[in-house]
């Protein structure tokens, strides 16, 4: 029966640990659900800023703004880069850490001149076991992400530019375009295209000219900063949203498996218990028949 004493042993352990996966399947789910409450409420915000910046644009089309590409280009510009890394503080949620840190890869092998700039414990691990440098890491976690982390974030960001040491900006992170399917996304922050904010057709057109104070150099200066600020808190919204959902999917799948193997190990259980049993009893038959014939002898 030591066999056996193994198995539940076994099967025990199963079982405490798909307690564990489920009670996480249930934490990540409320993280998600609350976390995409959080991700519509910005959209309104974001979308006005957006709009602002088109009106500016239907306005003043020719204004020269460092954070816009010339109208007519669209070239890579030389110097160095930063980049806006953005991971998740520990595992447990399948390839969602890796596949961030894949694409941040491949952009360093395209552009070796990239300045990294991280959040997540899992990507600050990462580069510094691989003696990848990090430019700064930001020290509060993924998780809960405020306007106020995002503003830190990104005056950081738009000092480098602005002082003309960073010529380009990326952001990676994790869109999470439904429950069934997130994407990791290398977006270009600055400078921006103006193809970004054209005006569709169906739009009306600005009948009422409106004044810019005190130029529209400095007006389209102070959107952008908010601009930009908004865009990393989505980005750092999405990227939590994803890794709850790739959290939920992994222990979900943990669960299964779980299933499986405790269906598994309680039918082995069975057959070496039942064998046991079988034993026994071929045992005590024999041991039965061995008197019988011992009596018969002496008789």
């Amino acid at each position: 029966m030591a066999n056996a004493r193994e198995i539940k042993n076994r099967i025990e352990s199963v079982q405490q640990t798909r307690k564990i996966t489920n009670a996480m399947y249930l934490i990540a789910s409320t993280k998600l659900r609350r976390a995409r409450n959080d991700l519509a409420a910005t959209r309104p915000y974001f979308d006005a800023l957006r709009g602002e910046i088109k009106r500016v644009f239907r306005r003043a089309g020719d204004v020269d703004s460092p954070y816009f590409y010339p109208p007519d280009n669209n070239t890579p510009l030389e110097g160095t880069y930063g980049c806006l890394v953005i991971t998740a503080d520990k595992g447990l949620a399948g390839a969602y850490n890796q596949n961030v840190i894949k694409e941040a890869r491949k952009l360093l092998s395209q552009h070796p001149d990239t300045e990294l700039y991280v959040v997540g414990e899992y990507g600050r691990r990462f580069f510094d076991q691989h003696r990848i440098p990090i430019q700064h890491s930001f020290l509060y976690t993924a998780q809960n992400p405020t306007l106020d982390r995002a503003r830190e974030i990104s005056a950081l960001l738009l000092d480098g530019f602005d002082k003309g040491r960073l010529k380009e900006i990326f952001v990676i992170y994790t869109d999470m375009e439904s429950s069934l399917r997130s994407e990791v996304k290398s977006t270009r922050l600055l400078p921006f295209h103006r193809a970004h904010f054209a005006c569709l057709a169906k739009e009306k057109a600005v009948r009422e000219p409106f004044e810019f104070y005190p130029s529209v150099e400095a007006v389209l200066q102070s959107v952008i900063g908010s601009y930009v600020s908004g865009y990393i808190y989505s980005a750092l919204l999405d990227s939590f949203c994803s890794e709850q959902n790739a959290r939920m999917t992994a222990m979900d799948a943990a669960d299964r498996n779980a299933e499986e193997l405790l269906g598994s190990l309680k039918l082995q259980y069975n057959r070496v218990r039942q064998a046991a049993i079988t034993q026994e009893i071929t045992e005590i038959s024999a041991g039965a028949a061995a008197q019988r014939a011992a009596f018969g002898k002496e008789g």
